[in-house]
């Protein structure tokens, strides 16, 4: 059976944490939404959101809380990703997923810091691919290799007691009539019944989507972990693989020494401070030309080896991505609880919530996070 979160422990005062999530970015119009829509999906976001900070309040590992709310959103059939992903050319789905931590968690001190992380592609009946992410991420004796894909994938799930399902489960009418029409065919003929959840068939903000869902956070141990999953483009190739799985293009995470003198260590042993610096990206938009520019690994060697600020670094990417023609947007998060959500496009559902336990999310470029 796959892991189990970790046990809560109590956790001290004034300690910082932090969750950030991203439900994918796009072309979605503030002009044509409805109240209804704005409102599901800030719900959806909320509910990620809260999930994952239970596990952080708590004092669990930020791996946990990434996955915890990563999985919610995959259960939801607003978000292309899990239940509800896109279809490719050939009318099926294939899923990815990817996990990556700045340092081992504490929870497991045996995984080596070499590991980093995981990525999974071309998934077309795990349920859940966050969560598989996760189990594999701590089986490094199961899977010695950080990238893997199909059906050894699959077995590696059924391995690990990781729910399968048949592909009908991730069908939803709208991402198969929006995959029909983008192809000019007509919506039907319907290859399955329609689900019965009543979001399956709410009106979608942002139609051909090439998002993902995504979440970073970090736990009352300086730890910062990154997932992210997605369903890829609506429409693409059979087989084509996206920035969701590679390491560095769609999603990053990294922790290195604060470079200080012996006075410095010395004042920030003192006042307790942190005497490493940690950052982590997750992605979202055309997955093509984040792969192109290492996206993610760029913000953070940006802000490691140019001393940028993350919002800086952050803000440099998305607009590289759109001086080249990509669409797109980042979470981004340091281990000083900082945070960073740019992007170059009309929308992105994203949301935090930190100590104290209020999410805050938006949707549109010149939203307010409320």
């Amino acid at each position: 059976m796959a892991d189990k979160p970790t046990a809560a422990v109590r956790v001290p005062a004034n300690t910082n944490y932090v969750l950030v999530c991203h439900g994918g970015a796009g072309t979605m119009s503030k002009a044509n939404s409805t109240p209804e829509q704005r409102a599901a999906y800030r719900a959806g976001i909320r509910a990620a959101l809260e999930a994952g900070y239970k596990i952080l309040s708590e004092g669990g590992e930020a791996m946990d809380a990434v996955t915890t709310a990563v999985s919610t959103m995959e259960d939801c059939p607003l978000f292309n990703s899990g239940k509800g992903a896109v279809f490719n050319t050939g009318g099926k789905n294939e899923l990815e997923a990817s996990l990556m931590l700045s340092k081992p968690p504490a929870s497991h001190p045996k995984i080596p810091p070499s590991r980093r992380g995981v990525g999974l592609t071309l998934l077309s009946h795990v349920r859940n691919p966050s969560t598989l992410a996760r189990a594999l991420y701590l089986s490094p004796d199961l899977l010695p290799h950080p990238f893997i894909s199909a059906g050894t994938a699959e077995s590696l799930a059924e391995s690990l007691g990781e729910p399968l399902v048949d592909e009908s489960y991730f069908y939803t009418r709208p991402r198969w009539v929006e995959h029909r029409r983008g192809l000019g065919l007509p919506d039907g003929p319907f290859p399955y019944p329609d689900p019965d959840d009543e979001k399956a068939g709410l009106p979608l903000l942002d139609l051909m989507p090439t998002g993902t869902v995504g979440a970073v956070a970090l736990d009352v141990r300086g730890c910062i972990a990154s997932l992210t999953s997605t369903g890829g483009r609506t429409n693409k190739f059979v087989g084509r693989i996206g920035d969701t799985p590679h390491m560095g293009s769609g999603f990053w995470a990294e922790e290195w020494p604060a470079a200080a003198g012996w006075m410095q260590k010395a004042w920030g042993k003192v006042w307790g401070l942190s005497q490493q610096h940690a950052v982590g990206v997750s992605g979202t938009g055309d997955g093509d030309y984040f792969i192109r520019n290492a996206t993610a690994a760029t913000i953070g060697h940006r802000v490691r080896y140019l001393g940028e600020s993350l919002q800086r670094a952050s803000q440099y990417a998305v607009e590289e991505l759109h001086h080249q023609g990509g669409i797109g947007g980042v979470i981004a998060l340091d281990n000083a609880g900082n945070v960073a959500m740019p992007l170059n496009c009309p929308g992105m559902y994203r949301g935090v919530i930190r100590e104290d336990g209020v999410p805050l999310t938006a949707i549109f470029d010149d939203d307010v996070l409320e």
